[in-house]
């Protein structure tokens, strides 16, 4: 994963933000009112304005929302998570560093309920071997 690029300045308005996180204004407004910790400071001109390391979070809930496929509540989850753990901080800084891509879109097997792993198993034997389900294929031959 490429590093982020954040330009070296105080403070920065919700364009600017949008184009370093890569999403639209308004999604970054959605996502004030759902994760109250990005909430971002106003000007005196009513104008939102946020610091680096609000930007930092938005990459980060970014990546768990677009890119990991969490739900809201999913990522608010993993936030909490990572926090009481100690390695919020850590795992942002390498995020937008681009050290490291938090979490996979290829789902762990124990995530399906039982039933349907045992249904995913049976198919793919299915598909490996038909033969063994007593499945003839006229021309299909298996090694």
């Amino acid at each position: 994963m490429n590093p982020v690029l954040i330009p070296n300045r105080l403070y920065f308005r919700i364009g600017d933000v949008a184009e370093i996180v890569g999403v639209k204004p308004y999604v970054i407004r959605f996502w004030e009112s759902e994760f109250p910790f990005l909430a971002p400071d106003k000007a005196s001109s009513g104008q939102r304005v946020y610091r680096r390391t609000q930007i930092e979070s938005l990459i980060l809930v970014r990546q768990l929302l677009h890119v990991d496929r969490y739900s809201i509540e999913g990522a608010k989850r993993k936030l909490t998570e990572l926090r009481r753990e100690g390695k919020l901080k850590e795992e942002t800084l390498k995020l937008v560093s681009g050290e490291i891509k938090i979490g996979s879109l290829v789902p762990k097997e124990d995530v399906l309920p039982i039933s349907l792993q045992d249904k995913v198993k049976s198919l793919q034997n299915l598909i490996r071997d038909p033969s063994e389900q007593g499945i003839e294929v006229p021309g299909l031959k298996f090694l």
